[in-house]
């Protein structure tokens, strides 16, 4: 259980890491101001952490405790590498969202651009925990431990109070319009459902390696 509970927060860190590393260096390249504040990443990211906490009081699929698992860079490398780009995808279309239908081009709206995309990856990066900490359907077919779903409601309230909280000013924050929430709404639905396809596949994928590997005559 201890084993399955640190390749959770592994792929979790990295994929989420890796996917912020493409955003912020995309965003950077055309963008007439920092994507992202300096105190508001290290907001982001301090929430973030706190939402994995309760990762070691997880609950733990029966299917993965059955058997000693094998620890397999090259299956970690692969859910990173496909799994992280999967946030890049949606960050970007808030950018889009953020620039053209909010009209955030003129840098005196960096913040309300930075305080879009600060909510944005917030809630996403902290709702799909629940997707990556499973094989099975999440919320469905496989719950997280009170603890964890605690913490991740927690974070995601926070995420989307700060705007609007006494300390927006020292953050560097706007007030989100409304026409806001519903698209991020439907930015976070689009999001697990991708992930959710994309660890599918990765998770089939293994499967048939390994049949593969284990059928294979010796040589």
């Amino acid at each position: 259980k201890v084993f399955v509970n640190i390749l959770k927060y592994i792929r979790m860190g990295a994929s989420s890491n890796f996917g912020n590393m493409f955003s912020v260096l995309g965003a950077s390249a055309f963008l007439p101001f920092v994507p992202m504040a300096p105190i508001q990443i290290l907001t982001n990211n301090l929430l973030y952490d706190f939402s994995q906490v309760p990762i070691p009081t997880d609950h733990v699929d029966p299917e993965q405790v059955t058997r000693p698992r094998p620890w397999s860079i090259g299956q970690i490398a692969r859910f990173i590498l496909f799994i992280g780009p999967c946030s890049s995808i949606f960050d970007y279309t808030t950018f889009f969202i953020m620039l053209y239908v909010f009209g955030c081009w003129d840098p005196s709206h960096a913040s309300l651009f930075q305080t879009g995309w600060f909510v944005e990856s917030l809630l996403t990066q902290t709702l799909i925990i629940h997707i990556i900490r499973t094989n099975r359907i999440p919320f469905l077919q496989s719950r997280a431990s009170p603890a964890l779903t605690l913490t991740t409601l927690a974070i995601m309230a926070i995420g989307v109070w700060l705007p609007f909280s006494p300390l927006a000013p020292a953050l560097g924050f706007t007030p989100l319009p409304g026409l806001y929430w519903p698209l991020v709404l439907l930015t976070l639905v689009c999001y697990v459902a991708l992930t959710q396809a994309v660890k599918n596949w990765l998770i089939h994928r293994a499967l048939a390696e390994r049949n593969e590997s284990a059928t294979a005559p010796a040589p």
